[in-house]
């Protein structure tokens, strides 16, 4: 059959289970497996492809008609202009994540980018970490993760991007690892609550990690300890940025004011509307 045969019939099997991104899909799976970008697909339609490529790609269809992510299914999936292996020992990196990257940078730039010692949280695949690297030179970056697994990923992440040498993935749960006091802490933790996580779509929920996705009866229960965290490992006058849910502003915003340790407590919207980024600095006397 030929590429446009293929992607007609792709369309139409994910269109019957439901899918509504199913075009999108069908392309970036047979581009992804053919090795070209998606918009040259339409300027090949003619080209066949063999017996053996379509049974593999059909299957690949198949993984998607059942709710498996497309970054799951190709293994990679881009963030911060930088592509990114993902598998399910780690979440699939959020556009909305960027604007956690953009706010370290904007504080990076006014504290001077000078050998800043950053702390990231919960580091699942490394986007994160691996984008600050690739912006910040001259930063010493410690990532840490409670799961090995996610580890392997981050590590091999950071190493396709050339910035292994730069971070230091570190074992543990939240700061148990780690050692010292930082500039930046920045978080990107599980925020969805019990009663949220039943309703999340079977994209999500059956197929990401459950350890990376729950925080609890509120969803704040991760942020809360790494508030209390920065009484310990943040220098006076650095900064808490943390990804947070829908509706968990006010409660994240009360977690830091009653810590007594911050000020400059402001928060940022993501593109769809949704208060999604908190920024908090120590202060730099009491506490």
């Amino acid at each position: 059959m030929d590429i446009l045969s293929v992607l007609k019939k792709a369309v139409l099997v994910l269109e019957s289970s439901g899918c509504k991104s199913s075009r999108l899909d069908a392309e970036v799976l047979l581009s992804s497996y053919l090795k070209k970008e998606r918009t040259n697909l339409y300027s090949h339609t003619e080209q066949s492809l063999t017996e053996r490529e379509h049974g593999e790609y059909q299957q690949w269809v198949e993984r998607r008609k059942h709710g498996e992510p497309v970054a799951y299914i190709v293994g990679e999936k881009e963030f911060w202009s930088l592509l990114f292996q993902v598998n399910n020992h780690v979440l699939v990196p959020r556009p909305e994540t960027e604007i956690l990257v953009e706010e370290v940078l904007k504080i990076c730039s006014s504290m001077g980018e000078r050998n800043l010692r950053i702390l990231e949280i919960g580091t699942g695949c490394g986007a994160i970490s691996v984008a600050l690297a690739s912006e910040l030179k001259s930063a010493q970056i410690v990532a840490t993760d409670i799961a090995q697994e996610a580890l392997a990923v981050a590590l091999k992440n950071a190493k396709n991007n050339r910035v292994e040498n730069r971070i230091a993935f570190l074992p543990g749960n939240l700061f148990q690892p780690v050692s010292g006091k930082f500039d930046i802490i920045v978080s990107n933790p599980p925020y969805i609550s019990q009663n949220e996580y039943d309703n999340l779509p079977f994209e999500v929920r059956g197929f990401e990690p459950i350890s990376a996705l729950l925080a609890g009866d509120d969803g704040t229960v991760f942020h809360k300890s790494i508030i209390e965290g920065g009484k310990y490992y943040l220098n006076n006058g650095g900064w808490l940025c943390m990804e947070m849910g829908y509706g968990q502003k006010h409660r994240i915003e009360n977690m830091l004011k009653e810590a007594n340790l911050y000020d400059n407590i402001t928060f940022r919207f993501d593109y769809a509307g949704t208060e999604r980024v908190s920024r908090a600095r120590r202060k730099t006397t009491g506490g």
